[in-house]
């Protein structure tokens, strides 16, 4: 097994030391923010669900955390108390609670991860249009890579 992860392409490597970065950067936005580690990931789910318009509800974010439902619960109070997120019920099925990041949630994002991303845009104007579809490409198959190796599925 060494000698295979010795010989995989620096390509793999490259991806792992942006993965530990960007893991560092997360810690220090949740250090600086006295956010736990899940709720630094809860809080990503849910302002990429308000940014795809997608519904996020408890069992949602749940399944994107591999979290249990009373786990679920106190992070969604742990988060609420903390004035990160709002609990709604949903309007065409009023079982339905509803999740959203609030306008001090954002901003506090933004305020932190704003300049990473202004770099790592003018990073990416850099590449041509059929370049950036391809980079899109490779990291749609690598996330889809990991969450197969976390699920413990086989490719």
């Amino acid at each position: 097994m060494d000698k295979e992860l010795h010989d995989a392409p620096s390509t793999v490597h490259r991806l792992r030391a942006l993965t530990v970065e960007l893991d560092l950067l997360g810690s220090e936005f949740g250090r600086t923010n006295g956010l736990h580690p899940t709720d630094v990931r809860a809080l990503i789910c849910l302002l990429d669900a308000r940014r795809h318009s997608t519904a996020a509800t408890p069992g949602w974010l749940g399944q994107q955390l591999g979290l249990e439902s009373a786990s679920v619960t106190a992070l969604i109070d742990r988060m609420e108390r903390a004035g990160h997120v709002s609990r709604t019920r949903d309007a065409h099925d009023r079982r339905r609670v509803v999740l959203s990041v609030t306008p001090s949630a954002i901003a506090l994002g933004q305020a932190f991860f704003g300049p990473l991303i202004e770099r790592a845009s003018a990073e990416l104007a850099q590449f041509s249009d059929s370049e950036q579809k391809l980079i899109d490409r490779f990291l749609v198959r690598m996330q889809a890579a990991v969450t197969i190796a976390r699920n413990h599925e086989q490719p």
